[in-house]
């Protein structure tokens, strides 16, 4: 049975973690190769933009959240670097062992830690900022996964997401943008990674989850500030920034 039709919650957390461990080791590569590099620069733009609302010299700590193997923690460090952010302590986060093992052997500046985003090892009001960049929409308990964001961030703390939101794809542009992650995405993915239901699950995903606005309204129920939206990429990408007030 494919991860979309679970109806179980634990159980299809269980399945998706399970199968972020089985595309660990080429995970990087496929992401590079499928938005062809791209996605750095929704990287970059959300990192910027952050630090230039926090407005903050030096920060305490920085969380990143379904970190994956680490790509995130290395913008954050470079770009604090570039802007003159002194920044104490780096830490990933992510439930996947096998995410981890990679994370652990490219960022040596980092702290991981198993776990997860709606039971967040992280302690009340500890971290500067919370990032979560492609993860949001596979964890399955994202109501509480915020909460736990707003419990763990400083006050004026800085939440960011980037996501793949649910767009209207009426037009011709987003018609060949819909075909791309639907049909194309899934078979170049399932070749670097010889896994292709991680590949197929990727579009069902996107299509099952929230839009722009409501994964907004969604962060301002738990607390949050909107301070930050912006599309790219002909949509495929959303960036949102909020801050807990």
């Amino acid at each position: 049975m494919g991860i979309e039709k679970l109806t179980d919650k634990k159980e299809k957390q269980e399945k998706i973690v399970s199968m972020f461990d089985d595309i660990a080791s080429t995970y990087d590569l496929a992401n590079r190769v499928l938005s062809f590099g791209i996605d750095k620069q929704w990287r970059k733009k959300g990192c910027n933009k952050a630090y230039e609302i926090l407005g903050k010299e030096t920060l305490t700590q920085i969380t990143d959240v379904a970190t994956g193997t680490g790509d995130l923690l290395i913008f954050w460090r470079d770009i604090a670097k570039q802007r003159g952010i002194e920044v104490k302590d780096f830490v990933g986060v992510d439930p996947s062992v096998g995410m981890l093992k990679v994370a652990k052997e490219k960022v040596d500046f980092a702290t991981f830690i198993e776990g997860k985003a709606q039971e967040l090892p992280i302690a009340d009001e500890s971290t500067d900022i919370i990032s979560i960049s492609y993860g949001i929409r596979n964890v399955v308990d994202r109501v509480e996964a915020l909460q736990e964001f707003y419990r763990a961030l400083k006050p004026g703390g800085m939440v960011v997401i980037l996501e793949f939101t649910k767009q209207d794809r009426s037009g011709v542009v987003n018609k060949f943008v819909d075909f791309g992650m639907k049909k194309v995405l899934p078979r170049v993915g399932g070749i670097i990674s010889k896994n292709y239901e991680a590949y197929r699950y990727l579009p069902d995903s996107i299509e099952e989850f929230l839009t722009t606005e409501m994964l907004e309204n969604e962060l301002k129920e738990a607390g949050f500030e909107m301070k930050y939206v912006k599309s790219f990429s002909m949509g495929i990408s959303t960036l949102l920034v909020a801050q807990k007030v």
